[in-house]
């Protein structure tokens, strides 16, 4: 065990009151690793509380424990200490008030700013349930089936269903004692990628047929404008998992895609293959993630916002 988490296990001990968040607009990996660590605290008798800013996507509402998640933008209450999962700065939790309490800073980005009382940060974590996992490990709870599933989900989602390149074998030693602990990889995969719906498909359709190719074909670039979603009939809970398809092509080392939010307010999430390296793309305009797998938010005209990002695009292939 590392110092950071010897003292993070202590300093969970000796507390009573909790309160768990992770990064706004969550994926799986927030989720999971909020909800397993809940579980893991109340079976320590530890009184929690998770909040969010956002709800997590119906696929995930399934899960044991992810319904318990409180949207908020605001916390207040009696608590001794906030748990921070995944998030470089508080603003990244979308959730006003953090600052007031003993935060622990748990993350496996690339950028934390070390806002906790006390910070652990570890880039080779395939995802941040690993850290979590290892967490429940020191504070000797044992995994439950509910505890072992959400585990497994932080895993599963956060590495592309096993596609990208921080896998390490702790990533299947993990994955392989959550299933020996109850966790049913079928059900999950299924739950997660085979649940659908209509909206989703229509946007699937109009999205991949909008491609645009940069970089010699190398990289792909999709959008999805406010007016697009409105005309499917989808969310922006559907777009989950798309930007993945075009790098099934050999020839695509690298995907773009812009979600407008608001007008002239867009959400760019990149991923590539190899040694393309899109978390450094990211961080030309203030975001960040993996080598692999990232994300930044542009504003401005569509026009104006692709040109500047296709350029640090082509500048990484």
């Amino acid at each position: 065990m590392t110092a950071e988490l010897i003292a993070i296990r202590d300093a969970i001990l000796q507390r009573q009151r909790f309160v768990i968040t992770s990064h706004a607009r969550p994926d799986g990996d927030a989720i999971g690793s909020q909800v397993a660590m809940m579980w893991a605290l109340r079976a320590l008798g530890k009184d929690v509380q998770m909040v969010g800013a956002d709800a997590a996507p119906p696929q995930f509402q399934v899960f044991p424990g992810v319904r318990d998640i409180r949207v908020s933008k605001t916390i207040d209450g009696q608590f001794d200490a906030a748990i921070v999962m995944e998030c470089g700065d508080l603003s990244r939790t979308g959730v006003q008030g953090f600052e007031k309490y003993f935060v622990i800073n748990i993350d496996h980005h690339v950028g934390n700013t070390g806002y906790g009382a006390l910070n652990w940060f570890d880039p080779g974590s395939a995802a941040c349930g690993e850290m979590v996992f290892d967490l429940i490990v020191a504070l000797g709870v044992k995994l439950t089936p509910e505890i072992a599933t959400n585990i497994y989900i932080t895993i599963l989602t956060d590495t592309g269903g096993f596609h990208f390149s921080h896998i390490t074998p702790r990533t299947f030693d993990i994955c392989r004692r959550c299933t020996e602990a109850g966790a049913e990889p079928e059900a999950i995969a299924r739950a997660i990628y085979d649940s659908s719906t209509m909206g989703r498909l229509r946007l699937m359709g109009a999205v991949l047929h909008n491609l645009e190719f940069e970089g010699g074909g190398r990289a792909a670039i999709a959008a999805l404008t406010l007016k697009l979603l409105q005309e499917t009939g989808a969310t922006h809970d559907d777009t989950d998992g798309l930007i993945n398809i075009p790098l099934n092509v050999k020839d695509i080392l690298a995907v773009a895609f812009f979600k407008e939010i608001a007008p002239d307010d867009f959400r760019v999430s990149l991923r590539s293959k190899g040694d393309v390296d899109v978390n450094r793309v990211a961080n030309a305009f203030g975001g960040g993630g993996h080598k692999n797998a990232a994300g930044c938010t542009l504003n401005g005209p569509y026009p104006e916002v692709r040109r500047k990002l296709v350029a640090e695009l082509t500048r990484a292939l």
